[in-house]
């Protein structure tokens, strides 16, 4: 799909993600590799919408599967749909007469019937969730794991015969192989050690938080309606604010959702009270809230909570 890191770049960037020079090479090397991509990181990086944004740039569907404690093959591959089953047995109930009717002996009548089970457990019956999905669609997808990290470690080794050789075995109909080879992201936030077996069949990409012109950037792509120098001083504020020794560093979705919500209070520039009453959009820990505060009150008249300290940057720290 893509010829070089560079077209990957422009394509990531018409998607309005803006990659780092690591993140266009491993995304245009698990393309031309075919190999999947595991992208670790904190909460709220882009790991996710990076996954989409290959599945824009490329113009591959996204087929999302969304990890958590307890998921299992079950959920995450395929279901039969008993109740059409049931159905259908209803409606053919009149050819199943006739089938069994010259049977001699139970046992006989019980071979016939399974004789039949590739009617009835066939892929008419088949309810596809995400991974068999992506292995069985007319088109190349995306395939999105999201938090692989909040799966159990059996799932995790249930993945491993889809990651190799993107084929999945199921007991009814066989060893079903992808019809074309998808494009696989997974994302873990770190919350767990994942296992070697899984990294050994991935590529891997570290994403962290973004530096402050690059996270600039972001703001402006995404805000444009946001002055220059507000732009300025939200990142400032978050930049810092990531200096803080908090439970859970605002992160780019949020310093996004902050710009915009600036944006909708008409503020033209960051004082004391809008940055006290808008907080809990960038924090969402009472402690964290209660240690931004302080660090407000200790700001006071020289104004470092409004994140101009010496060079435009935020001294928060």
């Amino acid at each position: 799909m893509f010829d070089d890191v560079q077209q990957v770049t422009e394509a990531l960037c018409g998607q309005q993600y803006i990659p780092t020079d690591e993140i266009s090479t491993v995304v245009f090397l698990a393309d031309k590799l075919g190999k999947p991509l595991l992208t670790e990181g904190p909460a709220g990086v882009g790991k996710t919408e990076l996954a989409k944004a290959w599945s824009g740039a490329s113009a591959k569907p996204l087929i999302r599967l969304q990890c958590y404690e307890g998921l299992d093959e079950n959920k995450a591959l395929y279901e039969w749909e008993y109740a059409k089953q049931m159905l259908y047995t209803q409606l053919l109930r009149d050819k199943l007469s006739d089938l069994l009717a010259s049977a001699e002996t139970l046992r006989q009548a019980a071979d016939r019937l399974g004789d039949e089970d590739d009617v009835f457990f066939s892929e008419r019956f088949l309810l596809a969730r995400p991974l068999l999905a992506a292995l069985l669609s007319e088109e190349p997808v995306v395939l999105l794991i999201d938090e692989i990290d909040r799966a159990d470690a059996e799932f995790e080794a249930f993945l491993l015969e889809i990651l190799s050789d993107f084929q999945v075995s199921i007991p009814e109909l066989g060893t079903v192989q992808a019809r074309h080879h998808p494009a696989v992201v997974l994302t873990s936030n770190n919350t767990r050690e994942l296992s070697e077996a899984l990294k050994r069949r991935c590529l891997y990409l570290f994403v962290d938080y973004p530096t402050h012109e690059a996270e600039l950037n972001i703001v402006k792509m995404r805000v444009p309606e946001l002055s220059e120098k507000l732009a300025r001083q939200t990142v400032d504020v978050v930049q810092g604010m990531r200096r803080m020794d908090l439970k859970k560093n605002p992160s780019v979705s949020e310093t996004i959702d902050w710009a915009k919500a600036l944006v909708m209070l008409n503020a033209d520039s960051i004082d004391e009270k809008t940055l006290e009453t808008t907080l809990t959009v960038l924090l969402k820990h009472e402690s964290d809230v209660q240690k931004a505060r302080r660090q407000i009150m200790r700001g006071g008249d020289d104004e470092r909570y409004q994140g101009r300290g010496r060079g435009g940057r935020s001294e928060w720290n």
